[in-house]
């Protein structure tokens, strides 16, 4: 496969930079984020008006003629692994797959093999066409490890952009199953006194506030309400277990999608998740509430209780409207079975 050319000309007014100009102008069709035109503008695969020019902060005006050349996609460091996968839905573009728990998505320092980028390299194989330059999966969006359920992931740079664009325009749907301690409630005197946390319509607790990385423990998000990333988070009940009730299976929703998000908001509203060692705690059951067979299985469960069971969004290239879920995995529904 021979390397492609996008020609186009500079509009009305641009911007002082070329990089600026370049990234306004390039036509949508071309795929071309902002990051692959820097690289290819220090690869000299960018001429204004027929003269290669590499630096990006050079002026440009409006008119002149802009030419990119993309290159054939190159082979990626990644490894690939014969790992199974559950794979939802798959087209030339985009693969939705609904990723157990245990497994991370993508490698890392603690984490070089066994994820899900490894599993994708050797299931797509040839059908990745190649995504920033590379033949690689596209990950616009991520999952904790311990977190099961649906991602969605671009197999071609097209389809990279136009999911990345809906994420960040917080357009994509996306709705979770989790295990918390108590029941959000609206009438609950202590929870409408904790910052951040209001009521809307149907009992629905939103969460308000601020996110970032906890400033001691780096493995951690805090929540802030000044700094950070702007972080919202709907949630309401829909089961609630013992006798008063102490448990509640929840459906949350994001507006946003920050790192451990759900984990963190619910943990801040007095309701973190069942088994989730870094925000979630072990807290004492009322006496007789739960059977002993359930305390056991509350005490026993080995992750944060949360799965990721819906995912909606406007397919990048046909633009058809996708909705996928996924039941919840075989050991968060035994839990609930045993709880009743």
């Amino acid at each position: 496969m021979s390397s492609k050319s996008v020609s186009f000309v500079i509009g009305e007014a641009p911007p002082a930079r070329l990089d600026k100009a370049i990234a306004r102008d390039v036509p949508v069709a071309a795929a071309l984020s902002r990051t692959r035109l820097a690289k290819l503008l220090a690869e000299g695969a960018v001429t204004v008006d027929g003269v290669v020019v590499h630096d990006p902060k050079a002026r440009v005006a409006e008119g002149a003629a802009i030419a990119v050349t993309v290159g054939v996609a190159e082979e990626s460091h990644l490894v690939a692994e014969d790992i199974p996968l559950d794979v939802i839905h798959e087209d030339a573009d985009v693969i939705v797959v609904n990723k157990p728990a245990g497994m991370v998505v993508h490698p890392a320092p603690g984490s070089p093999a066994g994820t899900l980028v490894n599993a994708l390299m050797h299931h797509c194989g040839d059908d990745l066409s190649g995504v920033g330059g590379m033949k690689r999966p596209g990950i616009v969006h991520r999952i904790d490890k311990d977190t099961s359920g649906l991602l969605v992931v671009a197999k071609s740079d097209k389809a990279h952009h136009g999911l990345a664009a809906q994420f960040a325009a917080h357009t994509v749907e996306r709705y979770y199953r989790a295990l918390v301690y108590g029941v959000p409630d609206a009438n609950d005197p202590r929870l409408r006194g904790i910052k951040g946390a209001s009521f809307e319509p149907g009992n629905v607790l939103k969460m308000t506030t601020q996110l970032a990385r906890h400033k001691t423990d780096r493995q951690r998000q805090a929540v802030l309400f000044q700094g950070g990333r702007h972080a919202v988070t709907r949630a309401r009940v829909v089961a609630r277990y013992g006798t008063p009730a102490v448990l509640a299976q929840v459906e949350c929703w994001l507006e946003t999608g920050r790192t451990h998000q759900i984990r963190v908001h619910m943990a801040h509203a007095g309701h973190g998740l069942i088994g989730d060692p870094t925000y979630g705690g072990k807290r004492k059951l009322a006496r007789g509430a739960l059977s002993d067979a359930g305390v056991a299985a509350v005490a026993g469960f080995g992750r944060q209780a949360l799965h990721a069971a819906v995912l909606g969004f406007v397919h990048p290239v046909s633009g058809a409207n996708m909705r996928f879920e996924a039941p919840l995995p075989a050991d968060f529904a035994a839990l609930l079975d045993i709880l009743g």
